[in-house]
């Protein structure tokens, strides 16, 4: 999420249901179902293997031609087909001035489902959501229950927002409305300060993560500057958002510790515009937000080329609009990934990382299918020709 210049109000805690463990993703096989399909063509089941054909039965993939009954009406399909797209950066449930309301969140949800994007890590909400688990038109969404802030240091209405004190409890509290993940904002503008710095004292931050892991959850962090990355990967940080702060001291400390970064580089994007509004009260601001975005590229190619694990996310839901997971994964090339590693930051290595299975013998058939080869054309993602969600084709 991109900084705003004004002050937040002091947030409560969560909203909305207390329920753990998975989300959609938990679907039991009486929700899966739809026709028999057979997917002939180019089937990408991994970066470097790729098939003629796979099967859709009862909702799922299978790699054997269907006997008996499942054989008699069997639709063919045929083209270009990925595991069904991540976005493990996004805001499902909130816009630019907070929650929103349940036709708006499916609105949000349809665009990125019709982007392809069938697997979403929710970075912070403070809407219930849980109704959409009842939907098994709707993609497989893991939340990391609400942001959690210092108290008027980040987006009025996001985040509940407490002082370094109350920081475990409130980690304990968004680790009973997450699927296993919890999102703290590790740093933003510091008004007396005039610029970006560090929201959390190292033995907070270890304290609250600490308590995390004990409850079964993965953290992650909002950070874009310098000051706060090393401290929090000391404290045992699993994820940076947006890392757009990595310098040669930090890159090589997150690639030893194996901590994931998402860049959100369509995001970054906007970085101009955050400064442009902020220099006349915020120089000092200002000016680190151009550094910041000036960089970007080289800043995420070196983290790559050291080995740090990068996956796609939009950070759609604030100021954005759902449905940008192609436009990240281009982005991502323009930082210097290979075609391979971009996919994979969008399939493979992004649903291995959530804890989820791409198109293996039994796994949901979530998938994507079009019209060329996006080896060789990754803008080919941005139009899909079929989408199917738990073997049911579902758009365009």
């Amino acid at each position: 999420m991109a900084p705003s210049t004004g002050q937040s109000s002091t947030g409560s805690s969560a909203t909305g249901s207390s329920a753990s463990g998975s989300s959609a993703s938990g679907s039991s096989s009486s929700r899966m179902g739809g026709p028999t399909l057979r997917v002939r063509g180019a089937v990408l089941v991994g970066p470097d293997e790729v098939v003629d054909e796979v099967w859709v039965m009862g909702g799922r993939v299978s790699f054997s031609a269907p006997t008996g009954d499942a054989a008699r009406d069997v639709r063919t399909v045929s083209g270009w087909a990925l595991p069904g797209l991540v976005d493990a950066h996004c805001h499902v449930g909130l816009d630019g001035h907070g929650a929103v309301d349940k036709p708006t969140t499916e609105e949000q949800i349809l665009a990125d489902r019709a982007a392809g994007a069938l697997l979403l890590r929710d970075a912070g909400s403070p809407a219930d959501t849980r109704w959409i688990d009842g939907r098994p038109d709707l993609p497989h969404l893991i939340r990391a229950g609400r942001h959690i802030a210092r108290t008027r240091r980040y987006i009025r209405n996001y985040a509940a927002e407490v002082e370094p004190d109350d920081l475990v409890a409130e980690v304990i509290t968004q680790s009973r409305r997450g699927d296993g993940w919890i999102k703290i904002v590790g740093d933003w503008i510091d008004r007396d300060h005039g610029d970006l710095a560090a929201c959390w004292p190292m033995d907070a931050a270890k304290a609250a993560i600490d308590a995390a892991h004990a409850a079964g959850a993965r953290v992650t962090a909002h950070c874009f500057a310098e000051a706060a990355l090393a401290d929090l990967v000391e404290a045992g940080i699993d994820c940076i958002e947006h890392a757009t702060g990595l310098t040669t001291d930090t890159i090589p400390l997150f690639a030893e510790r194996g901590v994931a970064i998402v860049p959100t580089l369509v995001n970054i994007a906007t970085f101009e515009n955050i400064a442009r509004s902020a220099e006349a009260r915020f120089p000092a601001y200002a000016a680190h937000m151009r550094a910041l975005h000036a960089r970007r590229y080289d800043t995420i190619g070196a983290a790559h080329d050291a080995g740090i694990p990068i996956y796609v996310g939009t950070d759609a839901g604030g100021s954005l609009p759902h449905g940008l997971v192609a436009d990240e994964v281009a982005e991502l090339r323009r930082a210097g990934l290979s075609v391979t590693a971009a996919l994979s930051a969008a399939t493979w290595s992004a649903r291995a990382w959530l804890g989820h299975p791409a198109l293996t013998e039994g796994a949901p058939a979530d998938l994507v299918l079009y019209p060329a080869d996006p080896r060789t054309d990754l803008a080919v993602l941005a139009t899909p020709d079929l989408v199917v969600l738990r073997g049911r084709p579902v758009a365009p």
